[in-house]
């Protein structure tokens, strides 16, 4: 056997040694923690998912959608669709997109990751949001979070915004940046305000710092939230995003809701 032989012959026994280690400590973790849904808790065939029954109770938004707001339309006329909403009231950003309406199973999910520091889900979410935003992934250059007031996310301890981004970047290899939009002031909780007072209370609350400014002028912005209410807040990161000079700004979020006016969010 050539010396060269010989290198690629351990080398391929040394990769298979790897994989049947893998495997082994795979299934001893398994053997020890055995993968549950991440909702009900009952036995899967994989960690971080949902079980089958789960899963058919999240509603997910898919076509036909406006193609301004991501709504549901009731049919499909061809081409570009936009809602009346879209019409009468046109958003600053380009387009949003959100994985699924913001209710049942999804809803509870959200609030545990938010409320819970409960981040069993996140790489599921991020493989939802990368699916249902690939129309805006396909033109973004940079993914930025919807942030936090300091003080909150000190209390808090962390954004998760920021984890649903970082999950989406290290899926579709396009950059993010936690820092690249900041809120600067506080704002009051949105629940159990009017549309008109969301607005007001997140108007002007973000900027992009001096630091960022190269990183976002002359580029393609994805901002990413966890839910998408009234649209208010997406408005406001939207503003400051394009003030900065960015060329245009979508918005991806994890869950939409159907009732703004119903919702804890």
């Amino acid at each position: 056997m050539t010396e060269t032989a010989f290198g690629q012959h351990a080398s391929t026994r040394t990769a298979g040694l790897q994989n049947r280690l893998r495997r082994l400590l795979h299934g001893a973790g398994d053997f020890f923690l055995p993968p549950l849904c991440v909702y009900c808790r009952t036995p899967t065939d994989q960690h971080g998912v949902l079980c089958a029954s789960c899963w058919q109770q999240i509603d997910f938004i898919a076509p036909p959608l406006c193609d301004r707001l991501g709504i549901p339309l009731p049919y499909d006329t061809g081409g570009i669709m936009l809602s009346a909403a879209a019409l009468a009231n046109p958003p600053v950003y380009n387009r949003a997109r959100a994985v699924a309406r913001y209710d049942g199973i999804l809803r509870e999910l959200v609030h545990r990751l938010k409320y819970g520091d409960r981040h069993e889900g996140v790489a599921m979410f991020g493989r939802w949001l990368v699916q249902a935003g690939s129309d805006l992934l396909g033109d973004a250059d940079l993914i930025v979070p919807v942030p936090l007031y300091r003080w909150r996310l000190w209390t808090r301890r962390f954004n998760q915004s920021a984890i649903l981004a970082r999950a989406m970047s290290r899926l579709s290899g396009i950059d993010w940046d936690a820092l690249a939009l900041v809120r600067p002031r506080p704002t009051r909780s949105q629940i159990g305000l009017s549309i008109r007072q969301r607005r007001k209370n997140v108007a002007g609350a973000f900027r992009v710092p001096r630091r960022s400014l190269a990183k976002v002028a002359g580029r393609n912005m994805l901002l990413v939230d966890d839910v998408i209410t009234t649209g208010a807040t997406a408005e406001a990161c939207a503003r400051a995003l394009l003030r900065a000079g960015a060329l245009r700004v979508d918005v991806l979020a994890l869950a939409r809701v159907t009732d703004p006016m119903a919702a804890d969010v």
